[in-house]
């Protein structure tokens, strides 16, 4: 596969040293966004490393730091999106990683996220948005938490503009769920000036107890690159606001294992 070139330099000092850490990007049937995920791995100054949904082999997660579970429609989201994926062969693995004392650091991304909530890895649910239609727009998300794996780079409070696409973006839960979720701070982000699909408390994305899993339904590997990707809201220039996902993680990799 060609590589399609860079337009800038976004790689940092600090991340030269982190070439070794590799950052799996998972594809299921009808994912769309695992080259863009992969991309922005690779421009965080990491290592992409493809891994298939079926992987049955005992070593299917060996060779990865971390996992990346992308956007799309896996298995066309019959049943419920995420519903099929939540089997897959390699998903089990995925799981039991993540809660294995070493917490395999798991970003879910759109379906990713679907995936994440059918897996019992992140509680709650993702129905249709309540205008039930697709809506594909730049959506500005508030950092609620910044302690997590995949959300360290940022500041608590930070607005941060990146790009939203889906029709199951509906985040849902009962109320005590939603407590926990608050009273824990493990709502990650939230959606700021509009809600896009309804979801409950305003939840853009949330993060288990442990930090090392994120789903949110916002796609931050769409606005990772100057000329590319949403428009602040400024509208004079291009948001990179979601590279700091992918630095966070290799942050996380160095202060642990790395």
């Amino acid at each position: 596969m060609s590589e399609t070139p860079l337009i800038a330099d976004l790689s940092t000092p600090e991340a030269a040293p982190l070439s070794g850490a590799r950052i799996g990007v998972v594809t299921f049937p009808g994912t769309l966004d695992d080259r863009d995920a992969a991309r922005a791995v690779r421009l965080a100054g990491a290592t992409p490393v493809p891994l298939w949904h079926a992987d049955e082999s005992p070593q299917a997660l060996a060779d990865v730091d971390a996992v990346v579970l992308p956007g799309g429609f896996s298995y066309g989201d019959y049943l419920r999106a995420g519903a099929i994926a939540r089997f897959a062969p390699l998903m089990g693995k995925i799981v039991d990683a993540a809660n294995s004392d070493a917490k395999l650091p798991v970003l879910g991304i759109c379906n990713g996220f679907q995936v994440l909530t059918e897996s019992h890895l992140l509680p709650g649910s993702m129905i249709k948005n309540d205008h039930l239609k697709f809506i594909c727009r730049d959506q500005v998300l508030r950092v609620e938490n910044n302690q997590t794996a995949w959300t360290n780079s940022y500041e608590v409070g930070q607005e941060i503009t990146v790009v939203l696409k889906n029709q199951d973006g509906q985040y849902v839960a009962d109320e005590k769920t939603l407590d926990e979720l608050e009273g824990e701070g493990r709502v990650a982000f939230r959606y700021v000036g509009w809600n896009p699909n309804g979801s409950r408390r305003n939840i853009a994305g949330i993060t288990n107890a442990a930090g090392n899993v994120v789903g949110l339904m916002p796609h931050p590997e769409h606005a990772v690159e100057p000329g590319f990707g949403p428009l602040t809201p400024e509208g004079c220039e291009y948001s990179t606001d979601g590279l700091g996902f992918f630095t966070s993680v290799l942050t996380t990799l160095v202060g642990g294992s790395k």
